[in-house]
Formats: C-alpha cells, structure tokens, sequence
C-alpha cells in the first residue's frame, strides 16, 4: 500500500518548482492558476524573489501548495495519480494539498483559503509575543509535560508531534523560553526556538480559527478520492462536513504526525511519496516506520526515477 503525502512550513526555497513548470504544461498550468486565484504574480516570487518575503506564512503557505500540486500533476501526466494512493496525509498546510491531490477542493479555493489562513495566523498575534521552539531527544508525553509546567498561566502547548524524538512546542514566548529551559534541565539533546513569525497549533490562533470557519464554510468539499489521515485525529476521514470540521481544528490544534505515520504503517502502508519542495517528511518518515520506503517527488528527475 501506498501514502501520497505533503510538505508544510519550512521546505520552501526560492527556485522550487520551476524545473517542474520547464518540463512539464500540466505543472506550469498549475502555477498560473495560482497568480490567477491570488490575483498576483505568486510564481514570480517563487522563482526569483527573496526567500524573506517568500518565508512570510502569507506566501509559503499557497507556494508550496502550488509546488506540491504541481508535482503531482507532473506525476499524472507520467501516467501517475490519485488511485495509485490508498490514503494521502499532509502536515499542517500540507493538508489542504493532499486534499487539492485528492480532488476534494479546487485548486483555485485551496490557494484562496492558504492566502487567508496565512493572513489569518499571522494576525492572530503581535509580532513577538508567540514562539516556537524544537525540541529534540524527548518524546511527546515528556514534551507535553514540560509545556505544562512551563506554562504559569500563559499558553505552552505541544503544537507538532513530528517523530520518536521531534515535538515543536508553541504559545507565548516567555513560557516557550521557559519551557525550552526546562527541557534542557530534563533532559532533551537541544532546545531551538525556530525563526517562525507567530505561534502555529496553539490556542493563541483562536482568532485565525475563527476566520478559517466562516471561509471554509463557504467553499465547496468533495469527498476525497482516497481518504485523509487527519492531523488533528491521527485516523481517516473522508465525509466534507467532518474535513471542513478537522480543518478549523487543525489551527489551534496539535499536528500528530508520528501517530498518523503510525496509523499508515499499521494500515499496510509500506511506500511513502513526499510530494513536493524539500525532504523534512521523509526524514521523519524513516524514523517511525523505519521498514517503510520512502520517495522524494520534487523534480522532473524525481519523476524520471519512478519509470526507470
């Protein structure tokens, strides 16, 4: 069995795609119909703009959306798609392309609505009072421990539960630095507060929650053509109205992603396909479902390997 599954913040890089757009009509079409859903010329600054203005959520969030999609139209006119998936899963904004992938929204609304909930959770809270910070050599329930006891009254949460030893925790920044402290005291290998602008998959978001309910209740949801294994739930879901649900959910809510691995691979799942910019999936693919084949579909070279 096989998983299509979706890069979110972090992978982009100024270039992403293009090879793809050269070689590929499908690809390039993609893109443009991006700049066209966003009324800007978003391919431009993938291309060849500067990755500060790219690495605002605002932008990374449909860019490498676009990138992800158009990897995998590349994929289809190579004689790939949907139905050689049995189940797609994507982390955080990598969700909303799986779901792109899977024909449960229109490219056109998927790149709409990753404009806003960039917008959205970038708004949420004043330019430094959240953070986040990696922690490494723990696992979750030690992790979500320390989020606790760091917090005093402000919010610290274990936003990602990337792999056996990755969480990423958010919230307010003095309790983040405290409770990057505190992990260091019990134990962990590092503690790294990361270079993002707002504080992702905390309550925090609550604001950005409430904008991307009332935007996706006005957007189209197809059932998915293979089911969605949910940040939020770590289990499959397939019905519009419980996608739509999950989705809003997934802004204030924890990213489970070693437990969706977990889910996959005991499924049958033995072959993942990170489709899109960058490799951080599939390092964390490795580490929890360490029999599991693990492709990289980002290049027409990618693509190129599938069919020697």
């Amino acid at each position: 069995m096989r998983a299509f599954v979706f890069p979110g913040q972090g992978a982009q890089v100024v270039g992403m795609g293009r090879e793809l757009a050269e070689a590929y009509p499908a690809a390039r079409e993609v893109f443009a119909e991006v700049d066209e859903a966003l009324g800007e010329s978003l391919s431009e600054l993938v291309w060849n703009g500067d990755i500060e203005t790219l690495t605002l959520t605002r932008n990374a969030q449909p860019a490498l959306m676009a990138t992800s999609i158009a990897a995998f139209r590349a994929l289809e006119a190579e004689g790939f798609g949907i139905g050689d998936a049995d189940f797609v899963a994507g982390h955080s904004l990598g969700e909303y392309s799986a779901l792109c992938a899977a024909g449960a929204l229109s490219l056109a609304d998927t790149a709409r609505l990753l404009r806003l909930r960039g917008q959205a959770m970038q708004e949420a809270v004043p330019v430094g009072q959240g953070a986040m910070a990696a922690i490494l050599g723990l696992d979750f329930a030690a992790v979500d421990q320390i989020a606790r006891d760091a917090a005093e009254g402000e919010v610290c949460q274990a936003a990602n539960d990337n792999d056996p030893a990755q969480v990423v925790i958010s919230g307010h920044k003095a309790a983040v630095e405290r409770a990057a402290t505190l992990a260091k005291e019990r134990g962990a290998k590092r503690a790294l507060m990361l270079p993002v602008s707002a504080p992702f998959h905390s309550a925090l978001m609550q604001p950005a929650a409430a904008a991307m309910a009332e935007a996706l209740a006005a957007v189209e949801i197809a059932a998915p053509a293979v089911p969605l294994v949910a940040n939020v739930r770590a289990e499959p879901v397939a019905e519009p109205g419980a996608i739509r649900r999950l989705l809003v959910e997934q802004v204030t809510g924890a990213v489970r992603w070693r437990e969706s691995v977990e889910f996959l691979a005991g499924a049958g799942v033995t072959e993942f396909w990170e489709i899109g910019a960058g490799k951080a999936l599939s390092g964390m693919i490795k580490r929890i479902a360490k029999d599991a084949a693990v492709r990289n579909i980002g290049a027409p070279a990618d693509i190129a390997a599938l069919k020697a």
